[in-house]
């Protein structure tokens, strides 16, 4: 496994690259860029064919920085200062756990104050250079694309407190045993709880701006399916800890011509530090499982980008708002509810019958899709019959 993006371009490659930068955060961090990528695309392709349409939006000119805006562009270079020139200074500490650092109170005041001082001041400049004596108001047209860098910005914060309390909850026992160590932890993320509350917020930031829920969920579902694949991948390659049960099977013959490792693995080095030391191993990552268990974010990664390519393939057929969307979540939802019969996740009990947290939703967002496709198909049919000639 790779926990740091330099071992995995020293694999490659036989480069080494000293800063830490973690191999799940590069993947998430790819992941929103190509997500940035499908949904710029697409909200270009819905304006292009009528279904969504540019808005007015009214701007003061020539006043000077108000003191929220000064207190805004503060924060970001506050905390850029803060956790940069934190770890420069405390490199071992960083080094040795790079997420843990960057989500925790550990950092250097003085550059945070420095910095975001220097955002702060840097606006104040610019809005005073271009200051009238009498400012005026002026209308804009914006084009729905250019709304990505608000959407991409408050999907990544409100989809984190929403994977972070999404794992509180499936962890609660954890939680009554250290509430501040299970809060602030550097691990324990769940992935529907980020996609719940991204997807809210993206929702309400597009309609806000008079644009079709039906139209906006369509437009968001490749994007969301690629992101996911795009993010199982850093899951794989870290050993983030979010594989699979123990695999007892031995692999089929008709599967020998492909490697060991995607029937079973044991995650060696893997970024969590599960399972049993590795003999003569020295380091940071030294642990593997014991057991060889099923490398469900491989097998997730490789379903949801085939299921993103079979979507964008057909999405200039598919013109039945909500169609899409109702397609994602049979997808996703499928794929996620049969995943979870294999991977590690508490199992809670209702009525006998067990699930996962991750099952459940995914089995709600299957449900969903496929009661959507039925009241599709009922409007369809109620429309038909209702134009026919009496």
């Amino acid at each position: 496994m790779f926990p740091i993006i330099g071992d995995l371009i020293y694999h490659l490659f036989h480069i080494r690259i000293g800063f830490p930068i973690q191999t799940l955060g590069f993947f998430i961090a790819l992941a929103f860029l190509f997500a940035y990528i499908v949904f710029t695309s697409e909200f270009k392709r819905y304006e292009t064919i009528g279904k969504i349409s540019a808005f007015k939006r009214k701007v003061i000119i020539g006043k000077p920085a108000s003191a929220t805006e000064m207190i805004i562009n503060f924060l970001p270079g506050f905390l850029f200062g803060f956790k940069l020139f934190g770890a420069v200074f405390n490199y071992q500490v960083f080094a040795a756990n790079p997420r843990a650092y960057i989500l925790s109170l550990q950092g250097n005041l003085t550059a945070g104050v420095l910095i975001g001082g220097a955002f702060a001041f840097w606006i104040y400049r610019d809005r005073k250079k271009f200051a009238l004596p009498k400012p005026q108001t002026t209308e804009y047209s914006v084009h729905p694309y250019q709304l990505m860098g608000l959407i991409v910005f408050s999907v990544g914060f409100f989809g984190f407190i929403g994977a972070k309390l999404f794992d509180i909850v499936e962890h609660f026992g954890r939680l009554r045993h250290d509430p501040l160590g299970t809060i602030f932890s550097a691990n324990g993320f769940a992935y529907y709880g980020g996609l719940i509350f991204g997807a809210l917020t993206y929702l309400y930031i597009g309609h806000r701006h008079n644009m079709k829920l039906a139209h906006l969920a369509d437009i968001g579902s490749p994007g969301m399916m690629l992101a996911y694949g795009i993010g199982r991948i850093g899951c794989q390659l870290a050993g983030d800890g979010d594989w699979g049960k123990v695999n007892p099977h031995l692999k089929p013959g008709f599967l020998s011509w492909l490697p060991d490792w995607i029937w079973a693995f044991n995650y060696p080095h893997n970024a969590v530090n599960a399972g049993t030391l590795i003999p003569g191993c020295l380091g940071n990552y030294c642990n593997q499982l014991a057991n060889p268990v099923y490398p469900t974010p491989f097998y997730e990664a490789a379903l949801c980008i085939g299921m993103f390519l079979l979507m964008w393939v057909f999405r200039k057929r598919i013109v039945t708002p909500g169609f899409m969307f109702f397609l994602y979540l049979v997808l996703n939802g499928t794929e996620r509810f049969l995943i979870e019969q294999i991977r590690i996740n508490p199992v809670y009990h209702f009525l006998g019958l067990p699930f996962t947290q991750a099952g459940f939703i995914g089995f709600l967002m299957l449900m969903g899709g496929l009661t959507g496709f039925i009241a599709l198909f009922i409007k369809r049919k109620s429309h038909h019959y209702k134009h026919l000639p009496v």
